[in-house]
C-alpha cells in the first residue's frame, strides 16, 4: 500500500504501525510516531492499523547541540 512516510511517498506491505517500524528497520524504543497528524504512543502501535494514503511521521532523537 502507498503511504507518505516523513514526507516521502513509499510502498509498504505492513498492516500496522508496529509492523511498519519493523519493515523499515527502526528501533521502536526511541521513537515518536504520528499517523495523519495524531500522536501514536508506543503501546498503541500494534493496534494502529494503516490505510492507503496515511501520512506517517517517525522521529528519532539525534545527538548534537
Amino acid at each position: 500500500m502507498k503511504l507518505t512516510i516523513n514526507g516521502e511517498p513509499q510502498e509498504v506491505v505492513s498492516a500496522t504501525l508496529a509492523a511498519l517500524l519493523d519493515e523499515l528497520a527502526y528501533d521502536h524504543e526511541f521513537l515518536a510516531t504520528a499517523r495523519n497528524g495524531d500522536l501514536v504512543c508506543a503501546e498503541e502501535r500494534s493496534d494502529c492499523f494503516l490505510q492507503a494514503g496515511d501520512r506517517i511521521e517517525i522521529l528519532s532523537p539525534m545527538q548534537g547541540g
